[in-house]
């Protein structure tokens, strides 16, 4: 996420860093590169100018230039004016006073309205909501079953009468279905175009007109940078949507979209997806999102990742554990099981302060290389996964012998772990030098 951004932004902020004081050119300069860096993160010029005007005129007061630590006053700013630029608030859904609340979900074909309404509706589910899909795509072939898929894997019941009936229609029976059965939260997926028209946006009126929704969310593919601006301002102009929802953010090196969207429409990102699976989908905090931007980490979104899948119990043992050094190959594999859970290990370990993007990128949690791990570790002997520095070429043989892999296998697996021992490491010598909530050492 943000790879290429946070890249560039680093190096454009270290230039900072190797002057004691910094002189008004110099930190002129030092803009021009953090200008260029977010104009080939395909971020709005107009965005980009009057962000780095802001930054330019705070960074160039005599409290910056004349302090101790120049360089970590800008970085401050450029975090601060980053947050200001996506919302400083963190903004949730808005819950109707007079149940059902109504979600209409609109935006552009393939943006992942269909998928991203039901992982919401999940999300919903888990505090305790009782939320309804309802299905008034009539055009797109098979998107009614597509929604019920989705709808079945998290459990959530799907209101559909067939693709002979009008969108608005369906709409308002979905809403009247709620309303006598019980459910707080209706959520309606709409047909989408693969260009905005006229037929959509009238329909969409009209679906608005008779339902009244409590918000209407506009989804938008993260990944077409520039155009997913363009589309949310004119969605945004005709519909006046409450919020946006960013899709696959998990794929978007560059940070256009997420940067630019709330600026140009003035309406906050409420949400964002972040996976294929479905619970791969996190409330949009503009203050993590700087931090993860400038390589300063998320460890409030990790933790709260981690208290969704890690076993409380665990998670004692693993701290203590940590503390003490004692992290064995045991704990390792318990820790890829427990990781798995929450997620894709290369998003999680961005989140962590200090750590590159695309560091440790060849570990993968895919099913086979967990079961294959699994192997390795469970031909080890129990001393030999206790110290693993024991395991010499002989024993080497050995284990990828009885695991059905190669020595080559053994090897990568090893290095893995003393990797993730070293960053583990790391990470709680941070937390105890500095706090989670103190602040994280910056990596520039």
């Amino acid at each position: 996420m943000f790879q290429n951004l946070t890249e560039k932004l680093s190096a454009a902020l270290r230039r900072f860093r190797n002057k004691g004081k910094l002189t008004e050119a110099d930190v002129r300069e030092g803009m021009r590169e953090v200008k260029l860096a977010l104009l080939e993160a395909d971020v709005n010029f107009k965005v980009v100018k009057d962000f780095v005007k802001s930054v330019t005129e705070r960074a160039v007061g005599e409290t910056v230039l004349e302090s101790l630590l120049p360089a970590q006053q800008i970085v401050k700013i450029v975090h601060e004016e980053l947050i200001a630029l996506m919302g400083s608030e963190s903004p949730k859904l808005e819950i109707s006073s007079r149940p059902p609340t109504v979600v209409m979900m609109v935006g552009l074909q393939g943006a992942g309205k269909t998928t991203h309404a039901a992982k919401i509706a999940g999300m919903y589910k888990k505090k305790g909501k009782s939320p309804l899909l309802v299905a008034c795509d009539v055009y797109r072939p098979a998107a009614i079953q597509q929604l019920e898929v989705v709808g079945q894997s998290l459990q959530i019941p799907v209101f559909q009468m067939g693709t002979e009936v009008s969108p608005v229609k369906i709409a308002r029976e979905g809403v009247e279905y709620a309303r006598k059965h019980g459910h707080d939260l209706v959520f309606i997926d709409t047909a989408g175009r693969l260009q905005i028209d006229e037929v959509l946006m009238q329909e969409l009126k009209d679906i608005q007109t008779a339902v009244s929704p409590t918000e209407i969310l506009l989804v938008i593919d993260a990944m077409t940078g520039q155009e997913a601006v363009n589309v949310a301002k004119a969605f945004n102009e005709l519909l006046d949507i409450s919020g946006v929802v960013l899709t696959k953010l998990d794929g978007d090196a560059r940070g256009g979209a997420a940067l630019s969207v709330r600026y140009v429409t003035g309406k906050p990102i409420k949400f964002i997806g972040t996976g294929e699976k479905m619970d791969m989908i996190e409330l949009f905090h503009p203050d993590r999102m700087a931090s993860r931007i400038l390589g300063m980490g998320d460890v409030l979104s990790l933790i709260e990742k981690a208290e969704e899948a890690i076993d409380q119990k665990k998670a004692a043992e693993m701290e203590k554990k940590l503390r003490e050094a004692t992290f064995t190959l045991d704990d390792f594999l318990d820790q890829m099981h427990q990781i798995k859970k929450m997620g894709n290990i290369e998003q999680l370990l961005s989140m962590l302060p200090g750590v590159k993007p695309g560091a440790l990128k060849d570990i993968s949690m895919d099913e086979s290389r967990l079961a294959q791990t699994e192997a390795i570790i469970l031909s080890m002997t129990p001393k030999e996964r206790m110290q693993p520095e024991l395991i010499n070429g002989s024993r080497r043989r050995r284990i990828a012998a009885g695991s059905g892999t190669t020595v080559e296998d053994v090897n990568r697996l090893l290095k893995q772990f003393d990797q993730m021992k070293k960053m583990m490491k790391q990470m709680t010598g941070s937390s105890r030098r500095h706090g989670f909530g103190n602040g994280m050492r910056l990596p520039f």
